[in-house]
């Protein structure tokens, strides 16, 4: 793929736009490859598209430039004068963004010159030509892009020259890869006559004719007379003049313009007081046109509840319930089996292993909203995707706070008891880490604090007022803890702060935990819809199952307050 530059040059006070290739395809066909390239050339309106209710339209305007070099992402190119051949006008049509099922209309002419080929296109009366046509007058699709496959090319000093090519088809696109081209005409009634740039002569000369579709041209060199627009006294039924005023500097040019006689800029200020006089419909004040005043309404909704889990993400996740069930069994060695030092001759004291089942329940987390049959008919889309976004956050905020619970009734509160401070943090992780280490054989890896305990974090200060978890570039690490981050690190485990856990800085505020310590089990979220025959309301059912279970409660250490 190629991305191609462009040099300006002025001919006739017209501006010629020269544009370079934007889209490279090698392939190979009859044994030896060809390669396929795109020229596009942005189209510029001249006056506005007036739709009428007859079957012409053409759009007209260069579609190939000769002599000029583009600057592409893979080097500068050329295109030699004639290098391009149209053999079959007729069966060049035009395409849409080059989808080839998308077909708007075909050529009607071409004129190949010394500086470039112009071309002429009718647009077929179809619904898409239709919608093209309204989209190129409202500058959404503003280019055009001609697709030719290169059969001859020789590298030149600097640059690329092709010289033969084949013209395949021609585009509008939405995005033409430069920022000018050559100013062109959209006629889109029949009292129009497209305007064809002449590169060889300063005058006009008032032309109309009809070039039938399926003429092939033949390649000119000599001069070719330009076509302008016709004196034909049209009644336009569609479409309004465009204005390109759109600041109060641009308001006052074009008034100065149209003083000194400029009938353009005559009907851009004719234009833009059209435009603000529908902008004030009224000269009184709001305060007695309350009617004028209307409630504009944004389409993002405001919703403070959080789709986070942060204790269940500390434990690493939820691991998928099965289909069937309510009770699922965790075996757990309650007594150890001993190894000891036996002396030659000795008996050897047996000891069994003892093993036990640790059952979680699976339970139902669920929640109804019920809604009336016009608010299903007659609100927007939006509402349902903000319905269950919310129920969603609403499940989210349930399944952890669940978590949160199970660790509160079946952990184990620390046995050193500590000071809501900083110091009284450090010494919560140097008592719980050991411990449940002690109980389950692995290294605790998460501290899961409330936000209290995250404000305290913040605000944490040594001796010389600076601050230990928030500080930018600290001398002596102990973690680190910011206001914009839910994440941290506290004393080398992995900080997880959780809304949903006790809100000020009391037993249970914060947890040093291992994952193994603790069962987790959900099934995906479900909705159930059922009518409400009696009132005609609709009730939606948001539910999932859930499971956790305490496994090894030393595994899971609750902060002790002093």
């Amino acid at each position: 793929m190629l991305a191609g530059g462009c040099n300006n040059k002025t001919c006739n006070n017209r501006k010629i736009v020269i544009v370079a290739i934007d889209y490279f395809r090698p392939s190979k066909r009859n044994g030896r490859f060809i390669t396929e390239w795109r020229c596009i050339v942005k189209l510029t309106f001249s006056s506005a598209i007036e739709a009428a209710d007859t079957e012409r339209r053409i759009i007209a305007g260069v579609v190939v430039p000769f002599g000029e070099i583009g600057n592409t992402s893979v080097g500068p190119v050329m295109f030699e004068r004639g290098s391009i051949a149209i053999h079959d006008t007729a069966k060049v049509k035009l395409l849409l963004q080059h989808q080839p099922n998308a077909i708007l209309g075909r050529a009607q002419s071409f004129k190949t010159t010394d500086q470039a080929i112009y071309g002429s296109f009718k647009i077929s009366a179809s619904s898409a030509g239709q919608d093209a046509l309204v989209m190129a007058s409202e500058d959404l699709i503003s280019g055009l892009s001609v697709g030719v496959d290169v059969q001859k090319s020789e590298p030149k000093d600097g640059y690329l020259l092709v010289t033969a090519a084949k013209l395949q088809e021609v585009s509008l696109v939405e995005t033409p890869a430069f920022e000018n081209a050559l100013v062109t005409r959209v006629a889109a009634s029949e009292g129009e006559a497209v305007d064809v740039p002449n590169p060889t002569t300063e005058t006009e000369s008032i032309v109309e004719k009809e070039t039938p579709a399926a003429v092939t041209p033949e390649v000119e060199t000599a001069p070719v007379v330009e076509a302008s627009r016709s004196i034909i006294s049209a009644s336009y039924q569609v479409g309004e003049l465009r204005s390109p005023i759109k600041t109060q500097s641009q308001y006052l040019e074009h008034t100065i313009k149209a003083t000194m006689g400029n009938d353009e800029s005559r009907d851009f200020v004719r234009a833009a007081d059209g435009q603000a006089r529908k902008i004030q419909a009224a000269n009184d004040s709001f305060t007695t046109n309350p009617a004028f005043s209307p409630t504009t309404f944004s389409p993002t909704v405001i919703d403070t509840s959080l789709m986070i889990r942060p204790t269940i993400d500390a434990l690493g996740g939820a691991r998928a319930l099965s289909a069937t069930g309510m009770t699922i069994s965790h075996p757990k060695i309650t007594t150890n089996a001993t190894i000891s030092t036996v002396a030659e001759g000795a008996s050897t004291a047996a000891t069994q292993i003892v093993s036990s089942y640790v059952n979680a329940t699976v339970v139902k987390l669920a929640g109804t909203q019920i809604m009336s049959t016009e608010l299903l008919d007659r609100s927007g889309p939006s509402f349902y995707s903000a319905m269950y976004e919310n129920c969603l956050r609403a499940y989210a905020k349930a399944s952890d706070a669940a978590v949160i619970a199970e660790i509160v009734s079946g952990g184990t509160l620390c046995a050193t008891t500590v000071a809501a401070s900083a110091t009284g943090v450090q010494q919560f992780v140097g008592a719980a880490a050991p411990a449940v280490f002690a109980a389950t054989g692995e290294l605790a890896n998460a501290y899961i604090a409330g936000t209290s305990q995250w404000s305290l974090l913040i605000n944490a200060q040594d001796g010389s007022n600076r601050p230990i978890y928030a500080a930018a570039q600290p001398q002596n690490t102990a973690g680190q803890s910011a206001p914009n981050s839910i994440r941290g690190n506290i004393l080398g485990l992995d900080l997880y702060v959780d809304p949903y856990m006790v809100a000020t800085t009391i037993d249970d505020s914060a947890f040093v935990v291992t994952p193994s310590a603790i069962c987790i089990y959900e099934s995906p979220t479900l909705t159930l819809s059922v009518n409400v025959v009696a009132t005609g309301e609709i009730s939606v059912l948001l539910y999932g199952y859930f499971a956790t279970k305490t496994l090894v409660s030393g595994g899971l250490q609750r902060f002790n307050l002093t």
